[in-house]
């Protein structure tokens, strides 16, 4: 399941937030801490794991802590589905 879950999730930073969407994000590439996704777009991302995975994200785990990787936000995910 969480392999779904990484493609899934690498599918929509690498098309709608790098806007590079020949790109794949290794499941441990740092996300937030590594440049590659702004405060912005981590809002748009959490929003995007709620409408599509159905869990509720808290804004305080918007952060380097939990959002920073594609194996971290799986976890998350299945963690609450």
């Amino acid at each position: 399941m969480t392999a779904e879950i990484k493609t899934k999730l690498n599918t929509y930073i690498t098309t709608e937030i790098m806007r590079q969407p020949d790109r794949q994000l290794a499941d441990d590439e740092a996300l937030i801490s590594g440049g590659l996704v702004d405060s912005f777009s981590l809002v748009d991302l959490a929003l995007f794991v709620e409408e599509s995975f159905g869990v509720k994200i808290d804004d305080t785990e918007l952060n380097a802590d939990t959002f920073d990787n594609l194996e971290q936000l799986a976890q998350l995910i299945q963690s609450r589905q």
